[in-house]
């Protein structure tokens, strides 16, 4: 890492989350390259990023999505973005949570979506050039929004494309779907067959562009298509 110039802005303390030991070694050599920028930490589990975000006080936490077993990114984004990412102590006793940065593989519509609900302040792709991630983590420092190109496309795209047309009955197995309940307790809410349950599932996810419960669940909330 360079040093900061004598009465400078102190560097962006980053704390790296990639459940990849290889990866994780990567990004800690390239990072200790960058101008401005100081890795305080490393974690290769959403609960151990909890635990030295809590403990070390990043301002950025740069965060894969898969992490293999235990809590994945969306989720530990979602507790480090509010303040408590433990037992409801403030980060490091500060109050201030640290903005969280993506740096994954998985540019799918429903990750982005549930990435950014979560409070992600920015969506990177892994194959971006070490200057956008430079760039990026400190504009993510600042608060600011910093998007991968491909992943920016997709937004817009998202955000023009007309809402997709749900049934009455698709709209009531979404709702259910929300809450978490399974199929066979879908059918038995909405007095149906279970079978009518998973076929109405299958167009819901075609009309969503989605292919998992949460994806159509984060989708769903995204285009404002639950009551």
């Amino acid at each position: 890492m360079t040093e900061p110039a004598a009465g400078g802005p102190a560097p962006v303390r980053i704390l790296v989350c990639d459940d990849h030991v290889v990866v994780r070694a990567g990004l800690l050599a390239l990072l200790d390259s960058a101008p401005g920028i100081e890795v305080v930490g490393e974690a290769g589990t959403g609960e151990e990023a909890l635990a030295l975000a809590a403990r070390l006080a990043p301002d950025v936490v740069l965060m894969d999505l898969q992490l293999g077993a235990g809590i994945d990114g969306v989720e530990t984004t979602r507790r480090l973005t509010t303040g408590t990412p433990t037992t409801g102590a403030p980060t490091a006793g500060t109050g201030r949570a640290p903005h969280v940065l993506v740096l994954t593989t998985y540019d799918t519509d429903a990750d982005i979506t549930r990435a950014i609900e979560a409070g992600a302040t920015g969506y990177l792709l892994k194959a971006e050039r070490p200057e956008e991630l430079f760039a990026a983590i400190h504009a993510a420092a600042q608060g600011r929004t910093a998007l991968s190109g491909p992943v920016a496309g997709r937004v817009m795209a998202n955000l023009r494309k007309p809402r997709p047309a749900l049934t009455d009955r698709e709209r009531d197995i979404l709702a259910q779907l929300a809450t978490g309940l399974g199929n066979r307790e879908i059918a038995r809410a909405l007095f149906i067959s279970e079978a009518t349950v998973k076929t109405h599932l299958r167009r819901i996810y075609d009309k969503l562009g989605v292919d998992t419960r949460a994806g159509a669940v984060a989708v769903a909330k995204e285009q404002r298509l639950l009551p």
